[in-house]
């Protein structure tokens, strides 16, 4: 049994330590089984952390196992990309990866158990047909006219559907339950249908393919899981799980228990919509940092241990709620707040000539890699005569509350020296083009010998050897909380989810920053550098604070 102080506790938990202290399992075993039609997004990651994270606290093991009973909807890039997005997270499966598909001759072995004991039965009413006879909420459904059908004839008929005799949609393979249940989904549910489509584990040796509620309860037989967890909208479900299992000849019973799935302010959580959005190309792929894949995140730059706490901070429960999209960036905003090396980049530059230094001097200053953690050592930043400093960090006048730049005043660059705006150049429009400053000499690391305070601090990057690159600001994909409830989500799409800033210039060390890790640049927020684009790119993981919030409250 799992140490109570190494784990977090809930319902599930709870159940686990009932079962294995009354002796109903002497060990845990659990799986993640994704079906390979997408990639995975943040609410898997939950699950994955979920069912890793049991066998890990209990010692036990966790299977990865394909759910992959739909060739016509999978794919193996998918099959890999999940396997990359589990070992990202931290976690491995034990065992060789399991797929459904591996147990395709047992599964059919126990649908021909079925119809040898008179629980199932090929249907051949057309799909409309087979929604009429099904009923609704409200009125019970009534027994197809193919119910009573020999179980000899059953055998053969679903002897010719595995042998391609009949069309795709001609017939199908349904369990015999009860067509008057309250439960639609013991209404002779469909076990097996034809499909002619080339599977990417099996290729084409069959036609016909086993359905997902059929599959997965035998899967989890056969593999000697114990606690079968899925989300509540399989609850339900769990009814037909315990049927097909009650009456077949497989002794292990796993237990399927329900919880709350993720929901996310601000994204979609439906494989089906978040492929839309690839296929409408609203977004520039499965990886693009906007989307809440796990693929994405990782290209924006969240790192896996943010991931894990973020799905450790929201818990377990049976009660479905949203999650607020402020929780998941307070948890990178820890994470790299302690974790990232700071650097120099200033994203909308303005220059700054600084007239008493040597027009040809390159001054070597050595800046920190982080305030607080000296173990992160030091950095060399160039300094010149000319420097770009951020545009909003300079004004002709201002209050005492604006502590970076004024005409007339001093500030001190970030590591070097305190500067005085003298005066400035403007354009035939007013805007300012270039500033000119002074510096004093002996202000590197210490305050104005004379005792006068200086209180602002901006960052800087040198002129000359500073390095162009571009940036990309990456927020929120939509304006609403719940963009799953609009009849349209294309209507609110967020059109400055991204905006890319062409003309940034960063400190020369950034040169050769390695992709998807993170860096905080000064004042500004988290970046990473883009692990796909050409060229010298950054990724905007999230900014230093919840900027969105004051816009919600404002709204």
């Amino acid at each position: 049994m799992a140490e109570a102080e190494n784990r977090a506790t809930n319902f599930i938990t709870n159940l686990i330590d009932k079962d294995l202290a009354s002796g109903k399992h002497a060990a845990t075993h659990t799986r993640f089984p994704p079906e390979p039609n997408g990639f995975l997004h943040i609410g898997h990651a939950k699950s994955i952390c979920l069912n890793f994270g049991i066998a890990q606290d209990y010692k036990g093991l966790c299977n990865l196992r394909f759910d992959d009973t739909n060739p016509e909807k999978e794919d193996i890039d998918y099959v890999n990309s999940i396997q990359q997005d589990v070992k990202w997270l931290g976690f491995n499966w034990d065992g060789d990866i399991c797929y459904s598909s591996n147990y395709f001759d047992k599964l059919y072995g126990y649908a021909v158990e079925l119809i040898e004991k008179g629980l199932a039965y090929v249907c051949f009413l057309s799909p409309d047909e087979a929604r009429e006879y099904r009923g609704t909420l409200t009125e019970p459904g009534k027994n197809s006219p193919y119910r009573d059908t020999s179980v000899e004839e059953n055998l053969a008929l679903f002897e010719k559907m595995k042998n391609g005799e009949f069309k795709e949609g001609e017939c199908v393979l349904r369990a015999k339950i009860d067509m008057a249940s309250s439960f639609m989904v013991l209404r002779d549910p469909i076990i097996y249908r034809i499909r002619f489509a080339h599977h990417h584990q099996t290729g084409d040796k069959w036609c016909i393919y086993p359905m997902y509620d059929f599959t997965h309860c035998i899967s989890d037989a056969l593999e000697g899981i114990t606690h079968s967890l899925c989300t509540l909208e399989f609850q339900d479900n769990r009814r037909l799980y315990d049927w097909v299992l009650d009456n077949i000849s497989l002794e292990c019973h796993p237990q399927q228990i329900e919880f709350s799935r993720l929901n996310l302010e601000y994204t979609l959580m439906s494989k089906r919509k978040l492929n839309a959005l690839v296929e409408e190309k609203h977004v520039e792929g499965w990886d693009d940092p906007r989307m809440p894949t796990i693929a994405g995140l990782k290209r924006r730059g969240y790192t896996p241990a943010s991931v894990r706490e973020f799905c450790k901070r929201i818990g377990v429960t049976k009660q479905d709620n949203m999650v607020e999209m402020g929780m998941l960036e307070a948890c990178i905003r820890d994470d790299l707040n302690e974790n990232a090396p700071r650097a120099m980049a200033v994203l909308d530059p303005i220059k700054v000539v600084i007239e008493n230094f040597p027009e040809d001097k390159v001054e070597e200053l050595t800046v920190q890699n982080h305030p607080n953690i000296e173990e992160m050592g030091t950095r060399i930043v160039p300094f010149t005569r000319v420097v770009f400093i951020e545009r909003e960090d300079f004004r002709l006048e201002a209050n005492k509350k604006y502590k970076r730049l004024v005409l007339g005043k001093e500030v001190r660059l970030r590591g070097a020296y305190v500067i005085k705006a003298e005066r400035v150049d403007q354009d035939e429009a007013g805007n300012i083009t270039t500033i000119y400053c002074t510096y004093d000499d002996e202000t590197l690391g210490k305050n104005p010998s004379d005792g006068r305070k200086v209180k602002g601090v901006i960052h800087w990057v040198s002129a000359s050897q500073g390095v162009t690159a571009e940036v990309r600001l990456y927020d929120r994909l939509f304006t609403v909380p719940n963009p799953a409830a609009e009849e349209d989500f294309a209507t609110v799409l967020n059109p400055e989810s991204l905006v890319r800033l062409t003309s940034a210039v960063v400190e020369p060390a950034l040169a050769n920053a390695e992709a998807e890790v993170g860096y905080q640049f000064e004042r500004t927020g988290y970046f990473c550098r883009d692990s796909k684009a050409e060229g010298l790119v950054f990724n905007r993981t999230v900014g230093l604070r919840d900027s969105w919030a004051k816009v919600e409250n404002k709204a």
